[in-house]
């Protein structure tokens, strides 16, 4: 038989915990939270049946959280700043039909290094965006960016004067970013007809005057 005794015995005292990395755990606790959604009371296979032991409770919370997710993808923004209600209302202020769904406020644990951040869920355009404000650990840049489909010239004066004014900046092509730094692309729905047009006049026209624009303006694009 073997003795068992004789085997070493790890020196607890000894061992080292690994290093954590700070921003990792940030963004895991972040990507939790911004879900609206409780790993207690859901699963994420369909197929499971539900454990005979679950509570009553836990069966309206897992209904409660489905409900207030109605999108299958949601854009999540993570902003510098860490004031998530100031960001909703600056885009709710650009996008009028918009409503603030959620807004909450978490701090920190002491191995993420404590601190605060909040999260909010808004509406603007009939889309739900969630965002994180967590502090400047992460930023935007243009490899990402939305899309606003104007319907004429006069809505597509409207979002490009809101998105650049109060800190935002123009670029070229229709490009600009909002005082956050976001990157958006504000586009007449009549852009498209222009640049897709079978007739190679028009279609080159249209492409070689965009090059020269930062907002995009249709009578100089005809």
């Amino acid at each position: 038989m073997n003795n068992f005794s004789n085997r070493p015995r790890l020196d607890r005292a000894k061992m080292t915990r690994p290093k954590r990395n700070k921003s990792f755990f940030l963004c895991a606790i972040a990507l939790c939270l911004t879900t609206s959604c409780s790993n207690s009371s859901q699963t994420n296979n369909p197929d499971k049946s539900v454990n005979q032991n679950t509570t009553t409770n836990d069966i309206n919370t897992t209904i409660k959280n489905k409900n207030m997710i109605t999108q299958k993808i949601t854009p999540s923004i993570w902003v510098e700043t860490t004031d998530a209600k100031a960001v909703a209302d600056y885009y709710l202020s650009i996008f009028k039909d918009g409503k603030l769904k959620e807004h909450h406020k978490y701090t920190n644990p002491p191995e993420a290094g404590g601190g605060k951040f909040e999260t909010a869920l808004i509406e603007i355009a009939g889309m739900e965006v969630s965002i994180l404000a967590a502090g400047p650990f992460q930023k935007f840049n243009e490899s990402v960016s939305l899309v606003i489909n104007t319907k004429d010239q006069a809505e597509t004066d409207y979002y490009w004067n809101a998105l650049t004014t109060n800190g935002g900046q123009e670029s070229s092509c229709g490009w600009c970013k909002d005082k956050y730094g976001l990157s958006w692309q504000v586009v007449p729905v009549e852009f498209y007809e222009l640049i897709n047009n079978t007739d190679p006049k028009i279609r080159e026209k249209a492409l070689k005057n965009t090059l020269q624009q930062k907002k995009l303006i249709l009578s100089e694009l005809k």
